[in-house]
């Protein structure tokens, strides 16, 4: 059975990997699906989990006042490696270009877990723009075994890295089937108030 750890942190990490993570839960005898959330962003990432209604298998609740950049990757190390170790993941699924997704690549890698990079081959090619994000970008994409691309420009940035052309799977945005799903529900809008309507 295919064994596949999916780990956010963010809202717009959340929202990316919704569509995905349902579609991964529809096939129960062929995929283990588990959910980690780093909650890099708390309040912001429970009302993405609330909407799609996901449940996080493991809630790592990182998140603390003032926390910098250095104790926010060193605590997703230390939290996050005993869920690995727990899930046996094959694969570990990360979105984007936050610390969330820079750390959790290199903990998968340390347990020899393969790195599915979602959103993969964004590039500014200044280091420093946006920061700290072009920088975990391209870590997730030195050690990622599939790089899932929303572009064909995302794709070739990729391949002037050197990435292999076999790795590189050119999928469209999710935030797109994200916004067709929540599109398609009913609004009732009779027990909200308008702004600006008397």
């Amino acid at each position: 059975m295919l064994r596949v750890l999916s780990v956010f942190g963010t809202r717009p990490e959340a929202i990316k990997l919704a569509p995905v993570i349902k579609e991964l839960g529809k096939y129960p005898h062929r995929i283990l699906s588990r959910v980690c959330v780093t909650a890099q962003h708390r309040e912001m990432l429970d009302q993405v989990l609330d909407l799609f209604g996901i449940q996080p298998d493991y809630d790592l609740d990182l998140m603390q006042p003032d926390q910098t950049l250095s104790k926010l990757t060193a605590r997703v190390f230390l939290e996050l490696a005993p869920v690995i170790r727990e899930v046996r993941p094959t694969w570990v699924l990360v979105q984007g270009d936050t610390t969330t997704v820079m750390a959790a690549s290199l903990v998968a890698f340390y347990h020899q877990a393969k790195v599915g990079h979602v959103e993969a081959g964004l590039r500014t090619f200044d280091k420093w723009q946006p920061f700290p994000e072009e920088i975990n970008r391209k870590v997730a994409s030195v050690l990622a075994d599939a790089h899932f691309a929303p572009t064909e420009h995302s794709r070739e940035n990729l391949l002037r890295e050197g990435v292999d052309p076999d790795t590189v799977f050119v999928t469209g945005n999710p935030v797109i089937d994200a916004l067709l799903e929540v599109a398609d529900r009913p609004c009732d809008l009779s027990n909200r108030p308008l702004a600006g309507i008397p």
